[in-house]
């Protein structure tokens, strides 16, 4: 058994990610065909990313940063299982401290959603960069979290579009880098239903390319430079009064 004696304890009025059903679904046939395209995705992003301290926050079953190459990679989330207990709201890291984090499926499921982005921007270093995952609303899998009731994962949640998400991101000064769309298969259970559908991720890659049921977005925080004061070269310089010379005339006066 692992020890969780030495790890950071929640308090009782934290904001927690609810996750009823979320192992059930990870081993069910749409959601392992959900986190294989989006791994695929990750590890083709990540792959050339570089730094010193990567995170991934949330979904501590999954490992986002496989692909990459940073030496302290790290996961954290509001339930034990990662390498660090966290509220995603108020992240237990240093600001300017990471180079790349990494929050699969967070934002859908938690109250705040733009307070967990704000802590993004805190604990990323200037220049570093975030990949978020999230489920679509504008897509079969959105139709069909309309009319579940279940109270299950991932049907739970009020999805983000990812214009929207753009719209945030911009305003915390982020730099969209890139975003893919996919999963366009329907949110069946059974694994000989989806296999009828074998072809669909390709044409609706090109053509439905708005209505994937999961978006990877990737966004690097930009630090705009100060704005320099410079002298205004065209501004002509006073010219200073030359002095009256004294007469003779005058000098005898005195």
């Amino acid at each position: 058994m692992n020890d969780t004696s030495n790890m950071p304890e929640l308090s009782s009025d934290s904001p927690r990610m609810s996750i009823p059903g979320l192992d059930r679904w990870l081993a069910s046939a749409a959601g392992r065909s959900v986190l294989d395209w989006e791994q695929a995705q990750v590890d083709r992003m990540l792959t050339d990313i570089f730094g010193y301290h990567a995170l991934q926050i949330g979904l501590q079953q999954v490992d986002y940063l496989r692909a990459n190459r940073i030496p302290l990679r790290q996961k954290g989330g509001d339930m034990p299982g990662g390498d660090f207990l966290c509220d995603f709201h108020a992240l237990p890291i240093a600001s300017n401290s990471t180079d790349l984090l990494v929050l699969p499926h967070v934002l859908e499921f938690s109250d705040e959603p733009h307070q967990i982005l704000r802590e993004v921007e805190r604990v990323l270093i200037p220049e570093g960069q975030v990949v978020v995952i999230g489920f679509n609303p504008l897509s079969l899998w959105g139709l069909k979290r309309r009319f579940d009731r279940s109270g299950e994962y991932p049907w739970n949640g009020s999805y983000l579009s990812m214009n929207r998400l753009k719209d945030w991101l911009k305003l915390l000064g982020f730099e969209v880098a890139q975003g893919k769309l996919g999963c366009f298969i329907p949110p069946l259970e059974r694994l000989r239903w989806l296999q009828q559908w074998p072809t669909v991720d390709q044409p609706g890659d090109r053509w439905w390319n708005v209505s994937g049921g999961v978006y990877v977005l990737h966004a690097i925080k930009r630090m705009h430079g100060m704005r320099l004061i410079t002298p205004n070269w065209k501004k002509k310089p006073v010219r200073a009064k030359a002095l009256r010379p004294i007469t003779q005339k005058e000098t005898h006066g005195h």
